[in-house]
């Protein structure tokens, strides 16, 4: 069956469709990482995207079986996929792996996700760096109509988060974890710390909670949406609690320390982005999915910047000079992605 996919300027790409017969509209990015779909497609920050695979060949391993151990899926980072349509240059419908369970084609299927092969996607990721992130739309044969919807104006936090407060672990101390759409393998990695989290909704109050620490998680869409989570932040920085972001957590404490954000051209996608320690000098290899970044010099002289993207100079990473408040925009606890910054988690647990 065929499908398009239509860019708000007008831009018509064809292709096969393999996935779900449904239009849906988003925000048409890329992600240039070789492997880790499964992982990636689970990812709460790619909600309200259309997301296109710049390797050329997708499918060839498959989907691993969804099995729970404590609460969480274990080879996923959410309970289901969050990208709003997938574009590929070539799909690979027999896959062969040890652990497949299912070709990706029927995991999108199930999930009512619509996907395009045959898309010229080296033309499209190029138009896209040129002329940044552009809006867009999957349809099928003469149901062209639909309207374009910028995602991005909504709370996409409220979409994916948990609605009440959930327990993980029986550590003795004690973290809140604000879920504005946080990957599964944030709570593992805390959890196997010995740590018990408390993971609350993205507008939820915990500033009553008996707690030791403070973890703000990555998250989809415009981080100034999310007032409220902001106002809640800048209460609990008052207590002076050791206090970590991930990504749009980066973004959400730099807005309640009086900074400020900014949307990016066509931000970072990938399991291959080098930032630098600005303490240390050292380069390391990060996994990333961010189309936001902080702009350090809105921040007071208490921030200073801790890492910084060796490509491009943006902000991966602020620091309080006194306090132990910590941030960083990369994604330590991997999934898909090297492990070279999980230390950041120790650091963090060494502190509460």
């Amino acid at each position: 069956m065929s499908a398009k996919l239509i860019l708000e300027d007008g831009t018509v790409f064809e292709g096969e469709s393999f996935g779900s017969k449904v239009n849906v509209t988003g925000e048409v990015v890329f992600n240039t990482g070789m492997v880790g779909y499964p992982e990636s497609f689970t990812d709460p920050s790619y909600k309200g995207q259309i997301l296109t695979l710049t390797y050329p060949m997708i499918g060839n391993y498959g989907v691993p079986e969804k099995i729970i151990l404590d609460d969480l899926a274990t080879k996923f980072e959410s309970d289901k996929i969050h990208i709003t349509g997938l574009i590929v240059s070539q799909y690979v419908s027999k896959y062969s792996h040890w652990d497949a369970k299912k070709s990706l084609s029927e995991w999108l299927i199930e999930n009512n996700i619509p996907a395009i092969s045959g898309i010229d996607t080296r033309k499209l990721t190029k138009k896209l760096r040129e002329k940044g992130v552009m809006l867009g739309k999957i349809v099928f044969d003469g149901e062209e109509d639909i309207d374009i919807v910028d995602p991005n104006k909504d709370i996409l936090a409220e979409l994916v988060s948990c609605k009440e407060p959930i327990t993980y672990g029986d550590g003795e101390k004690k973290v809140v974890l604000i879920d504005c759409g946080a990957k599964y393998n944030i709570i593992r990695s805390l959890v196997g710390r010995g740590v018990t989290v408390i993971r609350v909704p993205w507008n939820y109050d915990f500033n009553h909670l008996e707690f030791d620490g403070l973890m703000i998680s990555n998250g989809p869409g415009d981080p100034k949406m999310c007032v409220s989570t902001v106002a809640n932040i800048k209460k609990s920085l008052k207590k002076e609690k050791p206090t970590f972001g991930i990504c749009f957590g980066n973004q959400l404490l730099a807005l309640a320390a009086g900074g400020d954000t900014y949307k990016m051209k066509y931000g970072h996608r990938s399991q291959n982005q080098p930032c630098i320690d600005t303490e240390t000098k050292r380069c390391y290899i990060t996994s990333q999915n961010h189309g936001y970044a902080v702009d350090t010099k809105s921040l007071s002289k208490d921030w200073k910047e801790w890492f910084v993207n060796a490509n491009d100079g943006t902000n991966e990473g602020i620091k309080h000079k006194t306090k132990p408040f910590f941030t960083i925009q990369f994604h330590p606890e991997n999934w898909p992605g090297p492990k070279d910054t999980e230390y950041l988690f120790d650091k963090f647990v060494n502190m509460l």
